[in-house]
């Protein structure tokens, strides 16, 4: 996962052009705990563009629009296809993709199609369907088909999304979006990718990361099940056994 988030940063930081405009940019929330109560976070994303460093100039002219795709960790995913056999549903076909978002949302200023092309989207993976499509070993048709309904999938779930007239400019040159994240957000690192365009074209971008992770008691239960799955399934079993014969018990009176 770690040699995913450095290959992101070296293929921004190589593809950057030098242009008179930068991004300076922050959010609002570096860490976003999982307790208990957890109902979900509201993340906030503002920034402005400025003239680079050394440039000469003053000012910035636009107009600009700005997207931000947040990224959460990579897992992979396996998509499975039913079909009815003789009356009885069975899973027929089955796809894995690697390195998969397990979260992925796009806020924009405008139409996505009204600020650049879909080969510049496309390209940059900004579109929610660049990641179902990248090549795979199963082949391009196939590939299509299933990563289609993957993302279909997981956009019902609030994993993946894009809200276009999301980001607000406050001025010529200072813009601010908000984010919830939902109360099922995957934990690990979240990758903020900004990008700031003018007449179609990419003059700016940043990458800010931050956290979902899990603290206390939830933190103690998943990492107990992933250090200690033998004890920690034994626990459940003993938990189990323990609530139903308290609640024989209880009933019976």
């Amino acid at each position: 996962m770690r040699r995913l988030w450095l290959s992101l940063l070296v293929m921004i930081a190589l593809a950057t052009p030098a242009l008179g405009e930068r991004l300076i940019s922050t959010l609002s929330n570096e860490n976003v705990d999982i307790t208990s109560s957890f109902d979900g976070e509201r993340m906030t994303f503002y920034g402005t563009v400025a003239p680079d460093v050394g440039s000469g100039q003053r000012f910035v002219d636009g107009p600009f629009h700005v997207i931000i795709a947040i990224v959460g960790p990579a897992q992979d995913r396996v998509a499975r296809e039913k079909a009815n056999v003789f009356g009885v549903w069975l899973n027929t076909d089955e796809m894995r993709f690697r390195h998969f978002p397990s979260y992925f949302h796009v806020l924009a200023s405008d139409r996505l199609t009204n600020i650049t092309d879909l080969s510049t989207l496309a390209t940059n993976y900004i579109l929610p369907e660049a990641h179902a499509t990248a090549p795979n070993e199963a082949g391009w048709a196939k590939t299509l088909k299933f990563g289609r309904e993957l993302v279909r999938l997981m956009t019902q779930q609030r994993l993946f999304g894009v809200q276009e007239n999301a980001v607000n400019f406050l001025s010529d040159n200072f813009y601010s979006a908000q984010l919830t994240l939902p109360s099922h957000a995957p934990p690990g690192p979240y990758l903020a990718l900004t990008y700031v365009f003018k007449n179609g074209e990419i003059i700016a971008r940043k990458s800010e990361g931050f956290a979902v992770r899990k603290i206390g008691f939830e933190r103690f239960l998943a990492q107990s099940a992933v250090q200690s799955p033998f004890f920690y399934g034994l626990a459940c079993v003993v938990l189990a056994l323990f609530t139903g014969w308290l609640g024989g018990l209880i009933f019976k009176r």
